[in-house]
This record gives C-alpha cells, structure tokens and sequence, in this order.
C-alpha cells in the first residue's frame, strides 16, 4: 500500500512538473502559427468575387481580427475546457478528427517500434558479443545507412522495389486494400478489429499494407537502439558477476540471455521511451508517402492551409504523447531494474 501511495505521488509530481513545458509548447505553437506567411481567412474564401469586406467578416468570426495576447487567452480557456477548436480543412472538431486519426498513427507507430525492437535487440547482442568481427561491422553499416537515409526516400525505394519491380507488396494507398470492406470501428485499429470478428482475411491484407510504412519507420530508429543495446550488453558483459556466472559453469545461453540481456535492458528501454515519441512526432513524411490516414498527415494538410487549429493540436498531443510515455517508461524501468526506489 505504501508502495502504491508513494507510486501516485511520484507519478502526480511528474505530471505537474510537465504542465509548465505544456505550457510552454502550446504558447510557442501559438505564436509560430501566427507569424508564419499566410492568411487562413484568404485561403478559405473560394468566392471569386469575395471582396475585403467578404475576407474581414471571415477574419472577425475566426477570431483573427483581436490582438495576439487576446486570441492566445481565448485559446488557452478554450484547451482548459477540452476544446482544440475546428478545422477549416474538415469542418469537424479538432479533437474529433484527431482521436477518429490517432489509432491509425499509434497502429503504425506501434507495428514500426515492435519490428525495430525485433530487429535491434538481437543485432546489438550480436555485434556486442563478437565485438570488432563482421557481424560488428555489418550492424555498424546498417545503422549508419538507415539513420542517414531520409524516411521518404527509403519509403520511396521500398515502394519501386516490393510493388513496382517484385510485385508482392499491395498498392500503398492507405490502410486497407481498396476491394477489401473495412471491418466495423470497434477500437480503431484494424488489427484487432479484423481479429475480433474473426476476418483472417481482412487481417492478412491489413498486415500486408502495414508492412511497408511499418518498415520504413524501423529502419530510422533502428541504429540508436541496437547501438544503446550493444553499448549496454557491451558494459554488462565485463562486469563480474558475468564473469563468476560463467565461472559456476553456468550455460551460456543463461548467462546471456538471462544475467546479461536483463540487466542490459534498461537503457534501452529508457531510448525506446524516447524513440516513440519521436515516431508518433516525426511520421509525417512517412503517412504522406503511402497515404496513411494519421494524425501527421493531417497536420502536414492542415499546416499547407494555413490551418491553425489542426496544427496546434497536432503538436499538443504530441508533447502530451511524451509526457505520458516518460511516466510509462519510467514505471517499466522500475519494474526492469527493482534496484530502482519508487521514490
């Protein structure tokens, strides 16, 4: 019991901690969207023939025609009740259309984590048990290649090579196959939507346009986490009781695996932590490429616009995405390493 208290009290602290760089965010995000070239108001007024008066009617009722300090104070009250405000581009509610595009980010975000974790985690403990060998330098050159390639050309490449040249990857055109029906909206994501109805096949095509982006995005976060895991298993390999473990005789399937990788995981999972927030931040480019219905998409739409509202809402549940996925990491950290006070 006292575990749990001092548990939610260290979680409350960090939260309110985070409340000044949320607020800080959201001023910025403001302020940058109002000093950027262009004017929401004559985007927006299709008429040919709309005049000034047209434009400055259009400019009153959104707000723009009061002073900065003042729009910023009518936004701030307007969050405090739970209201991002609309979008031009929609016409809906902003956090109507990001919680109907934010399954379709965290799907893809999610699918890339899981294959760059798949994938780093045994590269790391490979090129850190055989240090200096061809394995070693193999992961070295993958990291480096994958770090250095922007996501839209690797997506690019991925594309002509599985669907252009070989043919056995699907149309990239968004989530679903365009002849497959879509399963009932039930949680938002395909995945498990197409599972609980017991649709194997709507689920297979799913994976398969999944696949791509998925991939896209694992090779760009592959080389910090397979160089923090083979720097970690690296250190934890030379400590002592590695060495007395072997020393018992122990397997050394065991002593890898079991001493070694477990202790190595915590900063790992401390970049994970930070990797997917930067994923759920940085996949514009990537749901732009294979026409990905996400909330990045929709900001990169909003933003050509000159849409405020959509952006700035982008960009706060971005910062909120961070904030609750430090809390997260730092309760798995905890439960990884009991060395670790909750205090």
């Amino acid at each position: 019991m006292r575990a749990v208290t001092l548990m939610g009290g260290r979680l409350g602290r960090r939260l309110l901690a985070a409340l000044p760089a949320l607020i800080g965010v959201i001023v910025f995000t403001f302020i940058l969207m109002r000093v950027l070239p262009g004017d929401p108001a004559v985007f927006f007024v299709t008429s040919q023939s709309a005049g000034p008066a047209e434009i400055a009617e259009l400019r009153r009722s959104l707000g723009l025609d009061e002073p900065m300090v003042v729009q910023l104070g009518y936004y701030l009250r307007d969050i405090s009740q739970g209201d991002l405000g609309h979008s031009l581009t929609t016409g809906q509610p902003v956090l109507a259309d990001l919680m109907e595009r934010l399954p379709a980010s965290l799907e893809l975000t999610v699918a890339a984590l899981a294959l760059a974790l798949g994938l780093a985690i045994p590269l790391g403990m490979a090129a850190a048990l055989w240090p200096g060998s061809v394995i070693d330098h193999f992961v070295r050159l993958l990291c480096t290649t994958g770090a250095c390639v922007p996501t839209f050309v690797s997506g690019l490449l991925l594309i002509y090579l599985f669907y252009v040249v070989l043919g056995i990857a699907p149309d990239p055109t968004g989530r679903v196959d365009i002849f497959a029906a879509p399963p009932p909206d039930i949680t938002g994501f395909l995945l498990i939507d197409y599972t609980l109805v017991g649709e194997m096949e709507g689920l297979r095509s799913v994976a398969a346009q999944l696949a791509l982006p998925a991939f896209t995005m694992a090779l760009f976060v592959l080389a910090p986490l397979a160089r923090t895991t083979r720097a970690s298993m690296l250190a934890v390999l030379n400590c002592d009781f590695v060495r007395t473990a072997r020393s018992l005789g122990m397997s050394n399937w065991k002593v890898i695996v079991v001493y070694s990788l477990r202790n190595a995981l915590l900063p790992v999972i401390t970049i994970t932590g930070l990797v997917f927030s930067t994923m759920l931040g940085a996949n514009v480019l990537v749901e732009k490429v294979f026409s990905w219905p996400g909330v990045g998409s929709y900001a990169l739409d909003a933003l050509a616009g000159s849409d405020y509202a959509p952006v700035q809402g982008f960009v706060l549940l971005m910062a909120a995405t961070f904030v609750v996925v430090n809390l997260m990491v730092d309760l798995v950290a905890g439960l990884t390493d009991p060395r670790m006070s909750v205090e």
